[in-house]
């Protein structure tokens, strides 16, 4: 069985000038990762983008598999900075107000860098077993969070099933959203799936009329 790659740095940057090197190997990671994909990104070529020596990059990172698992981690931290500051948004509001701002918030977040969206979606398979869990667990802990706090509003459902309904029901039409390139649509389009998305959460969270 082939020996997966590491994916994880070899140090971190704690000087200013240490940090600026890694941010420009990421951000050409994340450039040619858009513009050639993965199969046609090396270290070499990175490094080259970054404009550091090759001897440099590996001073940080073992090799492509663990700057592209960086990528994603920080892409993820950008999304989930969105979803952090829309749960505290709503954590007061009604389930159907609440709702529509998470779904509107998630079409949001996955339009941030839509390209470099897509070509992780597609790449995170060949590159081994990075670590997108940790972002997974905090999303399903805040949601549930908000719906525990409004229990009564809801019919009576085990909670952790409920949360994991709602966050796979909000993340695949987001998601596909973007898969399908729909960061070209019109936003009226944008809207009405907003609206119909919302209506199907709600649905399944209000007790029946």
């Amino acid at each position: 069985m082939a020996r997966k790659p590491p994916t994880t740095p070899r140090k971190n940057a704690s000087q200013e000038r240490s940090r600026a090197t890694v941010d420009a190997l990421v951000e050409a990671t994340a450039r040619i990762l858009v513009k050639e994909g993965f199969e046609k990104t090396s270290t070499n070529r990175i490094a080259e983008i970054a404009g550091v020596s090759v001897g440099s990059l590996y001073q940080y990172f073992p090799g492509k598999e663990a700057l592209v698992a960086a990528v994603i981690e920080r892409h993820n931290e950008e999304i989930m900075r969105l979803v952090r500051a829309a749960i505290l948004e709503v954590a007061d509001m009604p389930i159907e107000k609440a709702v529509h701002r998470l779904v509107t918030v998630a079409i949001e977040a996955h339009r941030i860098n839509p390209k470099l969206h897509r070509v992780l979606a597609e790449q995170i398979p060949r590159a081994g077993k990075l670590d997108v869990e940790a972002f997974n667990r905090e999303v399903h802990t805040l949601v549930r969070s908000y719906l525990e706090r409004h229990r009564k509003e809801m019919r009576k459902i085990d909670l952790d099933v409920g949360t994991f309904i709602c966050v796979s029901a909000i993340e695949a039409v987001a998601h596909n959203m973007v898969l399908n390139q729909a960061e070209m649509l019109p936003e009226k389009v944008v809207k009405t799936l907003v609206d119909e998305t919302t209506r199907m959460v709600v649905g399944y969270l209000r007790p029946s009329a």
